[in-house]
């Protein structure tokens, strides 16, 4: 582990960590800023901010426990906790059920709805992946392919780094806030990110932070940088950290600190201290905030036992309530191929459900007027996510 303790006043001291280039654009000139490697920059952390990440870590790994031992319904809801608040930082919003139906079919709801399933799905094969290889540009590549299944990029655009000037703000280079590095530097960076990303004798934490840091300052892609690199996240603790679990949605609380988190991501450029302090304190709300929603659904679950208490205990309607805490819209024909019954067995345990107030028929764009409900919603769980932190 690379943790060094040094003068708190001589890692307090302000070093700019990149540097700025001429660009022209479109005829004018402008100013691009190139980060340094991180091979170059140094890891030094003060005292205070080093037990930050510990505390931080630990949260992590408490979270961990509370959802292993096959509490995979949470997990589940976590990763579209995750998918949902890293979508909405990017101004894309949706309710928590309309999301949960358009991973059944994209078709069905709004297309905000769509594109916060398409993060959803990058999100589920990073931590898959976290358990199973080191990143690539491959890799990178492959899950901007997917977060772009209902964006607007030109396909050229899609699964690959750009090949344009890119900005942050503005209309322009010429008045934006942030200028990315140009696009032939990007390929450098992107390496020397890679490498790192794939080191394990850095502090787990530590690394986390600088390596979504790094990926937001080199923005290598058109479109998609923001949410690829939160979903870098939770790639780098489940890798280092052996996590059983989802990792604790970090993306909810930025979302709800974004003031934070831009002013993170500009003291970056000059010391890493600031940064990794403001991240640690983040990822530790966020580790205790799941181990509370952990407890809510364990109680939730018990509730709906009792309020099932009258159906045999092989009933599936009372089998069907775990699948619906990990699947809160739920299908007849997806509920009969979890359960392993007919469609009939599971639309009648779905009606047992409504009957004692667990589900409700969940109406999408595709449904017509005066046809049965073809889906059905458990909005208590969505409810307890769409609320968790709070």
């Amino acid at each position: 582990m690379v943790c060094s303790f040094r003068n708190p006043r001589r890692i307090r001291k302000a070093t700019v960590h990149g540097r700025t280039v001429p660009i022209i654009w479109r005829g004018r000139a402008a100013e691009a800023w190139i980060p340094d490697t991180i091979a170059e920059r140094s890891l030094d952390l003060r005292v205070e901010t080093a037990r930050r990440t510990e505390r931080a870590l630990a949260a992590v790994r408490a979270a961990d426990t509370r959802l292993a031992g096959g509490f995979e319904p949470l997990a589940r809801l976590l990763l579209r906790s995750e998918g949902i608040a890293s979508s909405e930082i990017e101004g894309i919003r949706a309710p928590v059920a309309e999301v949960v139906a358009a991973e059944l079919d994209p078709d069905a709801v709004g297309p905000d709805s769509a594109w916060i399933a398409d993060n959803l799905a990058v999100v589920d094969d990073a931590l898959e992946h976290a358990r199973s290889g080191d990143l690539t540009v491959e890799t990178l590549h492959r899950w901007h392919a997917l977060l772009m299944r209902h964006g607007h990029l030109p396909d050229a655009m899609v699964g690959t780094f750009r090949f344009t000037q890119g900005w942050i703000g503005g209309a322009s280079p010429l008045d934006a806030a942030f200028v990315p590095p140009p696009a032939e530097a990007i390929a450098v960076l992107m390496d020397d990110l890679i490498a790192f990303s794939n080191r394990a004798n850095i502090d787990p934490l530590t690394q986390a932070a600088v390596v979504h840091a790094q990926f937001e300052t080199v923005h290598p892609y058109a479109d998609g940088n923001g949410r690829i690199g939160r979903v870098l996240i939770g790639w780098v603790l489940v890798r280092r950290e052996r996590l059983a679990a989802p990792p604790p949605p970090v993306s909810l609380m930025i979302a709800r600190e974004i003031g934070g988190y831009l002013s993170g991501l500009v003291a970056y450029r000059t010391t890493l201290d600031t940064w990794v302090s403001w991240f640690a304190g983040v990822v530790e709300r966020a580790g205790l905030a799941t181990q509370a929603l952990g407890d809510r659904l364990a109680r939730l679950l018990d509730d709906w036992r009792g309020r099932t208490d009258d159906l045999r205990t092989d009933a599936a309607a009372r089998r069907a309530l775990g699948v619906l805490a990990s699947h809160p819209v739920m299908t007849a024909p997806r509920l009969a191929q979890h359960l392993g019954v007919s469609d009939r067995t599971a639309r009648s345990a779905l009606d047992a459900l409504a009957d004692r107030d667990i589900v409700r028929p969940f109406a999408t764009a595709t449904l017509r007027r005066g046809r049965p409900p073809s889906a059905w919603v458990a909005p208590e769980v969505t409810d307890i996510v769409a609320s968790w932190g709070t």
